[in-house]
């Protein structure tokens, strides 16, 4: 789990290191991304992707795709999953494709949505949010329910916790109906916390209390991360959030040192490059 990424392991001062803890595919991807950008890294993932045990949802949730104005992806796993499950020849050239950034927006690529039905924030912005993506398309929806005899369909395609239930935030799934969309979702894949052997329990305190910077784009991973390691001297520790509401979160579980670094890959590189 804790895999230390190219030339990491020579750097003398672990406090100039950070641990990645995406899920397994994207901390390694973007671990290595890191490094060649300069940082040190080590890629230790803090959520465990699996598929749904009942995988009809998918069939189903499908179905509904040629009534739909446009299908919204949390994530870059939203779109594997949901894009496996497709019927062959279903037709998506009529239908806009949303993320919230540019790795979601790579997986759509990768997947063979047309590329100009694909609306996505840019690698320069500022936040790769919900708000960011509702500030691109806001015009286009407003201009749809204007033409629209009846409300467009929008579908969500989310992530469920362990025990089934949507994962994030509901505040795209609220903007979209006040401004009289109609919202479906669906689960396309489950995040839960990884089952850590002794050893990588061990590494982990190490790892706070040698003062590894630990980079959080997900208020989740650093959740599961206290779950499966509770004896972690926290107010040691060094953590790195994406953005303001999950730096909020570490700050109020006790991380002893908090900063906000930006969601894009060659800004955050730098602003990690030039922490103490």
């Amino acid at each position: 789990m804790a895999r230390v990424t190219g030339p990491a392991s020579t750097v003398s001062d672990p406090r100039k290191r950070v641990i990645v803890t995406r899920p397994a595919h994207d901390a390694q991807v973007w671990a290595e991304a890191l490094q060649a950008q300069g940082v040190a890294c080590a890629s230790f993932p803090l959520i465990e992707i699996a598929a749904l045990p009942e995988p009809s949802a998918l069939t189903q949730a499908w179905q509904a795709v040629p009534h739909c104005w446009a299908v919204m992806f949390v994530s870059a796993n939203a779109v594997r999953f949901f894009m496996a499950a497709r019927p062959e020849g279903l037709d998506i050239s009529h239908c806009r494709a949303w993320s919230t950034g540019p790795g979601t927006r790579a997986a759509l690529a990768a997947a063979g949505w047309p590329a100009e039905l694909i609306d996505s924030p840019d690698e320069a912005a500022t936040q790769f949010d919900s708000e960011a993506l509702w500030a691109l398309v806001s015009a286009r929806v407003r201009a749809s329910v204007d033409a629209a005899a009846q409300a467009p369909t929008v579908l969500l395609v989310r992530g469920a916790d362990a025990l089934g239930l949507l994962a994030g935030r509901d505040w795209l799934a609220l903007t979209l109906q006040g401004a009289g969309m109609r919202v479906l979702q669906t689960v396309a894949y489950v995040r839960q916390a990884p089952v850590l052997t002794l050893a990588q329990q061990r590494w982990a305190v190490q790892a706070v209390s040698d003062g590894w910077w630990w980079l959080f784009s997900s208020s989740e991973a650093a959740q599961h991360l206290l779950q499966t390691c509770p004896d972690l001297a926290l107010g040691k520790g060094r953590a790195l959030a994406t953005h303001p509401r999950i730096a909020q979160r570490l700050q109020s579980a006790g991380w002893g040192s908090v900063s906000l670094v930006p969601a894009g890959l060659a800004a955050q590189a730098q602003s990690i490059k030039s922490l103490p």
